[in-house]
Order: C-alpha cells, then sequence, then structure tokens
C-alpha cells in the first residue's frame, strides 16, 4: 500500500462500494420510507454476489500485492523464516483486506444459507474488518510522525464513524440515517486514500519545503524544518475539511436528486390495520371485509322482508 497505486486502486473500490451503498439506501428508503430496513450489501440484476466478488477479488489483490508481488524476492519473509522490520507494514496491510475477505466471504455463504439473525451477524462482520482496519491504522507499524502521520491520523476518523454507523446498524435496523452516514464515510475512505496517494508519492504535489526519502525500501515525505512539517500538516488538515464540506453538499443534493427521480410509492391502509411495525395485518383486513359483507346482505334481507310485510 506504500505507493501511489496501492492508494488509489482500494480508495477507488472504496469510492465505487460506497457510492453504491448510497445510490440503493437512498432509492429503498425513498420508494418506501414505512417499509425501509437497512442492508449490508446489495445484489444487481445480473449476478446476485457482484458486489460481494469484487470485494473478494479486490482484497485477493491487495493480499497478493502486499505479500507476494511488492517484494523483492516476491515473499515478504527473511532468510530465517522471520518477518523483516521494513514487511511489516506489508503484513498489516494484508491483514486488513483479509478482514474484509472474510466479510465478504461469510456474506455469500449467510445469504444462501439464512440462519437465524443472519442481518445482525453480517453486520457484526463488518464492524469487525473496519475495527480490524482502525487498529491496525492506530497501531501502525510505519514512522507516521510526519504528513503521512497526519492523513493516517484523519484517516482514523473515517474509518471510527465507518465502524460505529455499522454498530448502530444493528440496533437501529430501519433508521436510514444510519446507513446514509455509513456509506458516505465509506466513499470518504475512498476519496482520502486517493488524495492520500496522489500527494504523498507525486513530486510535484508535495508541500514546500518537504522532500520524499527512501526509508526502509519505500519512500517517505520530511520536512526540513519543524516549521516546514507544521505548514504541511496544516495543509493536510485543509484538505480533509474541504473534502468533508464538500461531500455535505454532495449528500444533500444526492437525495434531492433521487428524491425527485423515484417519487414515493402511496400506500393506503384501513384504519386500525396497521401494526406496531408499520406493517399490514392481512388477516384483519380480510375479517374486516367478510363483516362488512355480512353486514351489507343483512341489510338487504331487511330491507326485503320489509317490503314483503308492506305488500301483505
Amino acid at each position: 500500500m506504500g505507493t501511489l497505486i496501492g492508494h488509489v486502486a482500494p480508495g477507488f473500490g472504496f469510492l465505487l462500494i460506497g457510492l453504491w451503498h448510497l445510490f440503493n439506501h437512498t432509492k429503498n428508503y425513498v420508494l418506501n420510507p414505512s417499509s425501509y430496513t437497512s442492508s449490508q450489501w446489495f445484489p444487481s440484476s445480473k449476478l446476485r454476489f457482484l458486489e460481494l466478488y469484487l470485494i473478494m477479488a479486490g482484497t485477493w489483490a491487495s493480499i497478493a500485492m502486499e505479500l507476494v508481488i511488492g517484494p523483492e524476492k516476491h515473499q515478504p519473509f527473511d532468510s530465517d523464516g522471520t518477518i523483516p522490520s521494513n514487511h511489516l507494514h506489508n503484513f498489516e496491510h494484508a491483514t486488513i483486506s483479509l478482514s474484509f475477505f472474510i466479510y465478504a466471504t461469510f456474506a455469500i455463504i449467510l445469504d444462501r444459507l439464512k440462519p437465524k439473525a443472519h442481518h445482525e451477524l453480517l453486520q457484526l462482520l463488518a464492524a469487525f474488518a473496519f475495527a480490524q482496519q482502525f487498529l491496525l491504522f492506530r497501531l501502525h507499524s510505519s514512522d507516521h510522525m510526519g504528513m503521512e502521520g497526519q492523513y493516517h491520523l484523519l484517516l482514523q476518523v473515517i474509518i471510527l464513524v465507518s465502524l460505529i454507523t455499522t454498530l448502530l446498524g444493528i440496533t437501529y435496523p430501519k433508521s436510514f440515517i444510519v446507513s446514509f452516514i455509513r456509506s458516505l464515510s465509506i466513499c470518504f475512505q475512498g476519496v482520502w486514500f486517493a488524495v492520500m496517494g496522489f500527494v504523498l508519492w507525486t513530486p510535484g504535489l508535495i508541500p514546500k519545503g518537504c522532500f520524499m526519502n527512501l526509508e526502509e525500501d519505500h519512500l517517505v515525505v520530511r520536512c526540513k524544518t519543524d516549521e516546514y512539517l507544521d505548514r504541511a500538516r496544516s495543509l493536510v488538515n485543509l484538505q480533509f475539511s474541504w473534502l468533508l464540506a464538500m461531500f455535505a453538499v454532495f449528500a444533500m443534493v444526492f437525495y434531492l436528486v433521487l428524491l425527485r427521480m423515484c417519487p414515493e410509492k402511496v400506500e393506503y391502509w384501513s384504519v386500525g390495520m396497521v401494526d406496531e411495525d408499520g406493517s399490514e395485518d392481512l388477516e384483519s383486513q380480510k375479517k374486516s371485509h367478510s363483516i362488512i359483507e355480512e353486514s351489507k346482505s343483512f341489510v338487504s334481507m331487511g330491507k326485503g322482508s320489509t317490503a314483503v310485510e308492506i305488500e301483505r
């Protein structure tokens, strides 16, 4: 992951999944706000598990890149079979990818078996993946005291939002705002990964007074003085704040546009025939219908008998 493509590629994956979730959550809520229920993944029209297959393929490619393709010897171990210090970050990144691979694999298994509480278990697996991601970035083996450290610190804030909203989704499965924020945070992760990759590994985008330095077989941004370092960190904070403002505007525009494109379905219910959870009681509807029909027939019989008596 410590390269330009190593940040942009997973960033694109997070952004793609986040936009897919954002679209489906918003569409489902706009069409059926009363019966909306959050979902952790969404089937496609032609291939049901396409989203999960893409996650599995992307994470598997990431693991291969970190442990096999990236290292010079095409394996991350030292001559004595131990993990060298310059490859610790490769194992950490691969472990994050493994967590999301486990989530996608069990999402398919749980969907096919459909055991009890499989929705809650899937949310828990997603929370496990985000928790793993947060902890490994928090306890990263690389030196994150400089400009790169500021990027990773703010990345942890975004991951924490994804983790918290995923856990809230277990308790509040019908909350649209929880799912909406989680989808936005996944999109934000993707954009922030891409920004980090471009700024830290493009010489022309490195802040003034800072430079790229080769350390432990990978390039790291260093600054000449503490003053330049403080300036670089402040620029990172500004980038984060501007992107956050852009995402706030994007979220509102996205929702309003989809609201206009997908008008709400109007549903009519008989008074007193709706359960507490908003679902229709079909048995009550049938009983009510039969009672009405019986009342009508009784009235008709009454009118008929009255007419006969008058003739008599």
